[in-house]
């Protein structure tokens, strides 16, 4: 493609205040990941999207691309799939690298309706050519790269609503038993993966309803998927059919609030942190207020809550990164040209107390004619790569671009129109 031109969607479900999310949704959702990947040995941070034709098009492509840090260049998007049609940013795909370089696309399905699609990169470090490997009902992918073992695939079927699964996939693609990990009624969840565990945390759907969406659970498996413990060693039986699991981390449901997962990541002791918004209602507006963003931290055997800030709209979703003691948050947490729309301006929050404080350091963006969303953290995540997203008018249909930012906080447009192969990006916002 001869751009970088993201997907723009709207759900349709409108109330007083607007759609309950809508905008640009190219790096959309938080249960796609990873979305993008550091590469220390090409020094490049190879990233997928859900893109689109032009400007007034609300036809689905899957893309991917690479952002070359020795040259400071982009090379022009490849399509991995055209999705024919479809308009829909739940299709998006996530990322994975073998250890001989191939890009491994999981692109999602949707319902028991659309397959997701697995492809493979036809030569190492190369976006240029992909071949199909395996279709099968999976969404919202969440591959983990086992070495030479092959991939643990966590997804959702929709079995009985959004009920949780897990597959092992070999070196070639090739898929085992599949195994349910949790069928409440319905989840979402976020995951990560250091080397030697899987981590997952998830919500529940009472009654199977995402707008009920509450709890948090967390489990953990240091064989990559066999057996699964609380994030204390306790064993637990599989799959889930009790809300009063020992993995539960925060019964919300006896608040009455709703939980909305952002990221999951790890401190420096290896200890699981879980970003979240936690709202009162479903519908955007103020009916929903406090929407606020927690993150919940697992130290000396029992779990803490620390309040970062609040913002405008239940799926403003941003980003956790540690380093060392310092904690910093990258996300839409102002409020942007579309009050009540999905997203809004980019700040970073930071802690430098490892949770207990939280000051705006930054606005990464400000007067903005449209909403920024979904700000993703790369795996292995690089300085000059910290978070990619997308921006779009939360009301009415519009072009939707790419940006990202470095550590020292300057933004980038990705180019909307490429004239050559490759193209610098532009820097867009000042502090």
């Amino acid at each position: 493609m001869d751009g970088y031109r993201g997907i723009w969607f709207t759900l349709g479900q409108r109330s007083e205040y607007g759609d309950k999310y809508s905008g640009g949704l190219g790096t959309y959702t938080a249960n796609h990941l990873p979305v993008a990947i550091y590469h220390k040995g090409t020094k490049r941070t190879y990233f997928v999207y859900g893109g689109t034709i032009d400007s007034t098009a609300r036809h689905l492509l899957v893309m991917v691309s690479y952002f070359d840090h020795r040259t400071g260049m982009l090379p022009r998007p490849v399509v991995v799939m055209d999705k024919q049609g479809v308009d829909d940013p739940h299709d998006n795909s996530s990322l994975s690298i073998d250890r001989e370089g191939h890009l491994w696309v999981f692109v999602s399905g949707r319902g028991r309706v659309r397959p997701g699609k697995v492809f493979r990169s036809e030569r190492p470090h190369d976006i240029g050519t992909f071949r199909e490997v395996y279709s099968g009902e999976f969404t919202y992918p969440q591959p983990w790269y086992l070495e030479s073992e092959g991939f643990l695939l966590l997804y959702t079927r929709y079995t009985d609503g959004r009920e949780l699964y897990a597959r092992r996939f070999d070196a070639r693609g090739l898929p085992g038993p599949e195994r349910k990990l949790a069928g409440m009624g319905g989840h979402y969840q976020l995951s990560c993966f250091d080397g030697s565990r899987i981590l997952t945390v998830f919500n529940y759907h009472p009654g199977g309803d995402v707008d009920k969406r509450t709890n948090l659970y967390l489990m953990q498996s240091r064989d990559t998927g066999v057996h699964w413990t609380t994030i204390g060693g306790e064993p637990l039986v599989l799959p889930f059919r009790d809300t009063a699991s020992p993995a539960l981390v925060r019964d919300y449901a006896r608040e009455g609030k709703l939980v909305y997962l952002n990221d999951l990541t790890l401190d420096r002791k290896g200890h699981p942190l879980i970003l979240a918004v936690v709202s009162r209602h479903h519908q955007p507006g103020p009916k929903g207020d406090p929407r606020e963003w927690y993150v919940l931290q697992y130290k000396d055997g029992s779990w803490r809550e620390h309040f970062v800030c609040r913002s405008t709209h239940n799926y403003d979703m941003g980003s956790l990164y540690v380093d060392g003691r310092r904690w910093r948050i990258i996300g839409p947490t102002e409020p942007g040209p579309q009050r009540y729309g999905t997203g809004g301006e980019m700040a970073v929050w930071e802690s430098r107390d490892e949770g207990l404080r939280w000051h705006r350091t930054r606005m990464l963006t400000q007067g903005s004619a449209f909403n920024h969303g979904y700000a993703r953290r790369p795996l292995h995540v690089h300085p000059s790569f910290l978070s990619f997203w997308a921006d779009g008018d939360a009301d009415a249909l519009s072009a939707s671009r790419l940006y990202f930012t470095d550590r020292r906080g300057r933004v980038f447009q990705m180019p909307y129109q490429m004239e050559a192969a490759f193209q610098r990006p532009v820097r867009v916002y000042s502090r």
